[in-house]
């Protein structure tokens, strides 16, 4: 279908709903195909997209930021991915501890962290991100790579904003990477309209009109507009990997606070990789109480949906790509950077 009819069709159906529509996009990517191809511009007034908990160095808590810059300060060597460097803590950021002569490294992938151990066998990676990066931790861990996990589930934060009612979703745009390895069915227990999307700007509209074709129906379903990728049974291979290496428990997101069952622990069968074992002694002594967001900064109430980027007093002002103050406008799947940059 062409960009043209398909815009047509999204007007049609917002005039027949006749009312204000709020659809949350849940993944980075999502968010930075959005901002890049201006599609918030040309959608009919009533059809708002709101950016949820889906960038995983926004949702990382803010104890975890200072646990892995400690280890970092007291002489671990750190690997980590680049968006992270630049998160602010109650130490400074890792690029800070580096200046300091802390080593930290920033890798593309697991393997580029295993390559490293081979000059820093006490190497401690910092394992964040969805289902969809767990799998090649979970291989790295078997491969002797210690770990600092703050992987988490994606559903249980879905779950947790619906339940929370704080703003009204009328329907979810759910992530590709992620559903790609949990497939369907998960979806299923969510009492709202969904579409599992793409990433290209025409998967993004086709997926906001199946969406609305949902809300002027009144129907709650599961659809998958991805499925040249995502197959109802997801990736069994990946999730066999994730749940040899992992176990369930309550995960700490930046925004929410504890979220039951969304976090992925290392199992005892690896503890000896689990850096939150290996280094307990110097992890006991931070004062977790200070790791707080910065004053001011409403990077949470932003991953939750409850205000857009533009309504934090420190946007554009005093928080910039340039000089962050919380994560959401360091990472570039951050909903504050992607702002900043589409209004630039």
């Amino acid at each position: 279908m062409e960009k043209s009819e398909m815009l047509e069709k999204i007007n049609k159906l917002a005039g027949e709903i006749g009312r204000d529509v709020n659809l949350m996009e849940v993944c980075g990517t999502h968010t930075q195909v959005i901002s890049r191809s201006g599609i918030c511009k040309v959608l009919p007034k009533n059809v708002h997209l709101i950016t949820g908990p889906g960038c995983p160095v926004c949702v990382t808590a803010q104890g975890d930021i200072d646990a892995i810059i400690s280890l970092a300060l007291a002489g671990v060597p750190v690997a980590t991915y680049g968006d992270l460097l630049r998160v602010p803590g109650q130490f400074g950021s890792l690029d800070q501890a580096r200046e300091k002569g802390a080593k930290v490294f920033d890798v593309y992938s697991t393997e580029d962290a295993l390559k490293l151990k081979e000059e820093n066998p006490d190497l401690v990676f910092f394992g964040l991100g969805f289902e969809t990066t767990t799998p090649m931790t979970a291989w790295a861990i078997k491969k002797g790579l210690t770990v600092y996990s703050t992987h988490k589930r994606f559903l249980p934060a879905m779950e947790a904003l619906l339940a929370a009612g704080e703003v009204r979703i009328d329907g979810f745009i759910d992530p590709g990477h992620v559903s790609a390895i949990i497939g369907e069915r998960p979806y299923d227990d969510l009492d709202a309209a969904q579409v599992i999307t793409g990433f290209t700007e025409d998967d993004v509209l086709q997926g906001i009109l199946m969406l609305l074709d949902q809300i002027k129906e009144n129907r709650k379903d599961v659809e998958n507009q991805y499925k040249r990728v995502v197959k109802k049974e997801g990736n069994k291979n990946a999730r066999k990997i994730i749940n040899e290496v992992f176990e369930i428990g309550d995960g700490d997101w930046r925004g929410f606070g504890i979220i039951a069952n969304s976090g992925l622990e290392i199992r005892e069968k690896y503890e000896k990789f689990d850096a939150k074992k290996k280094y307990k002694s110097i992890l006991d002594k931070i004062d977790f109480s200070k790791s707080v967001d910065p004053n001011g900064c409403r990077c949470g109430d932003v991953i939750r949906g409850m205000i857009n980027p533009k309504q934090c007093p420190m946007f554009a002002r005093v928080c910039t790509p340039e000089n962050p103050v919380g994560p959401c406008m360091v990472s570039v799947e951050g909903a504050c950077h992607n702002f900043f940059r589409e209004a630039e």
